[in-house]
């Protein structure tokens, strides 16, 4: 006599298999994105050439969050000089910045000559670049006790000169001085002030798109060249329809590829 064989119910397939896995999926993604990254994409010239406009980055939202009740589990670490972070902007909150940590609370602060001094010591910055512009005296010399440049929020220029000692700025506790890696086209500590502690957000992984879009400052330079003459116009396309062949050199144009999963430093 054979033993019957034991009878397994067949798997379930379907709609309802298809949604669950589905919605697990959009849970999982969620909680990476709200506690852990955050995708980003750069909007100015500020941060050049450490990042580029046009530049996606994925964000690392855990290292700097407040510890709170889970900093047994996660890595958290304190804010520290030189790393890129983003933060929400001290003018207008609602609002996402990306700068570089120049100055820690208790720092003695100072710009001389395009330099920066921090304690006394000038800081080492392979980082920053000093594009061409008009002469700035506010930019080349910092703190000032002389209002020369009216960008500056008037609410910080009080602030700066009551956090000004001996010709240096004193950061107080639990403030944070920002700066932008193109020096002479960032709008950064320099202008809004300090950033708290609280504000700070996040630190940039990996920059794993790259639009290719053009620096305005790159096309600003033209009009302070010493021989303007000497530049020849670009070439302007017309409006006459035609049959555009090079579709690769669209495809290769579209992005900066060489900048995909380039790791931020």
């Amino acid at each position: 006599m054979t033993t019957p064989r034991p009878v397994h119910p067949e798997p379930v397939h379907g709609l309802p298999e298809a949604v669950s896995s589905m919605l697990r999926t959009i849970v999982v993604a969620l909680f990476v994105l709200t506690f852990l990254t955050q995708p980003m994409v750069i909007p100015s010239e500020s941060m050049e050439h450490t990042l580029l406009v046009g530049d996606f980055l994925l964000m690392n939202r855990s290292t700097l969050a407040p510890a709170g009740n889970w900093n047994w589990m996660l890595p958290y670490a304190p804010v520290q000089r030189g790393e890129i972070v983003t933060f929400h902007s001290p003018v207008n909150p609602a609002e996402f910045l990306v700068k570089r940590v120049i100055g820690l609370p208790g720092d003695r602060l100072r710009i001389d000559k395009s330099q920066v001094f921090i304690n006394g010591a000038p800081l080492d910055e392979p980082y920053a670049v000093f594009e061409p512009i008009p002469d700035n005296p506010f930019l080349n010399h910092f703190p000032t006790s002389n209002y020369t440049d009216p960008r500056v929020a008037p609410a910080w220029w009080k602030q700066m000169q009551a956090q000004t000692s001996g010709g240096e700025l004193i950061i107080p506790p639990g403030q944070y001085f920002m700066m932008g890696d193109n020096r002479n086209h960032s709008r950064d500590s320099r202008y809004w002030g300090f950033v708290p502690r609280t504000h700070i957000l996040a630190r940039p992984l990996v920059i794993y798109f790259s639009l290719n879009r053009p620096s305005r400052t790159d096309l600003a330079q033209v009009d302070i060249l010493p021989q303007p003459s000497t530049i020849s116009a670009p070439n302007v396309p017309d409006d006459r329809l035609g049959h555009d062949t090079d579709f690769l050199g669209h495809v290769r144009d579209f992005a900066r590829w060489k900048r995909f999963f380039h790791v931020v430093h």
